[in-house]
């Protein structure tokens, strides 16, 4: 190799290096910006009311005060509010998955009449605003049906399909898969349901999980809804309980957001523990359309 060509050489992977250092600064320097509020809740949820209000504010609490989580956990009834949620969540993330995945199937892989307005129907329905449906499923729930004050209204419409795009989702892996696969189960004599549990839902997994977090992302953070129709206390889920909890301390701000911090924690642990899933998820959604 010439004396140039080496020079080049070194001076590209130089400028590579230098690259991805400022890639890597500029990236976390956007990752602290996102996780500042979080930092600034939970330093607040570990001061008194009046280091919260000093000013100038101060990053690190002078005394971390883990005793106000104690303090909250007397008057926010976290346990039970969580008992609430998953009892919503985990029907829900069960049957939504489920659902969407013999949707998903369906619309990839079977022939049948109506196929293509019915895929028109479900891809279009993602662009009708909630707000639009709201007060015409409000009414049949309560009116049509008499339903009031129960999470069936919460749980019931996941096990009609788990939602327009999480279809999409399960349909775009299931697109993905070779469909040679499918035709040598069915020489070997499997039907359309060995083939969907033998060959493609191990294959899609990654996907189903993916379903899962955003049925129970979409959940955990659905105050309107649970509003609407969850009316007694004892009912509460954890959106409801934190909304009445904050407005019945109103000016003290360290049990406020202790409790907050208390609120997002399981939500956080449980992204945490799918995160692999949901970028790929995300990632290997429109391979092939």
């Amino acid at each position: 190799m010439s004396e140039v060509a080496f020079g080049r050489l070194k001076s590209k992977k130089r400028s590579n290096q230098t690259m991805n250092i400022i890639t890597l600064v500029v990236v976390v320097f956007f990752a602290c910006l996102v996780l500042f509020p979080i930092w600034w809740i939970f330093r607040t949820s570990l001061m008194t009311n009046a280091e919260i209000y000093k000013f100038p504010p101060s990053l690190m609490p002078a005394d971390w005060l883990f005793s106000n989580y104690e303090k909250t956990l007397k008057v926010f009834k976290f346990w039970k509010y969580l008992w609430n949620t998953m009892a919503i969540i985990v029907p829900s993330c069960l049957a939504g998955t489920f659902t969407a995945t013999l949707c998903g199937y369906a619309f990839a892989r079977l022939r049948f009449r109506g196929k293509r307005l019915l895929w028109a129907l479900c891809i279009g329905s993602m662009l009708l605003p909630a707000m639009v449906t709201l007060i015409p499923l409000y009414i049949g729930w309560t009116r049509g049906l008499g339903i009031h004050d129960s999470y069936l209204p919460l749980i019931l419409p996941y096990f009609c399909g788990g939602g327009a795009f999480n279809i999409f989702l399960i349909r775009q892996f299931i697109i993905s898969i070779p469909r040679e696969l499918d035709q040598a189960a069915t020489i070997d004599g499997a039907g359309y349901f060995r083939i969907l549990f033998s060959i493609i839902i191990p294959a899609i997994k990654p996907a189903m999980i993916v379903v899962a977090l955003f049925i129970f992302i979409g959940l955990w953070n659905d105050l309107l809804q649970q509003m609407i129709y969850i009316n007694s206390s004892e009912k509460y889920t954890i959106a409801l309980g934190l909304t009445n909890f904050r407005g019945q301390l109103k000016s003290d701000w360290s049990l406020t957001m202790a409790a907050t911090c208390l609120s997002f924690a399981p939500g956080v642990i449980f992204y945490l523990i799918g995160q692999k899933y949901f970028v790929e998820g995300i990632t290997m959604t429109g391979i092939k359309s």
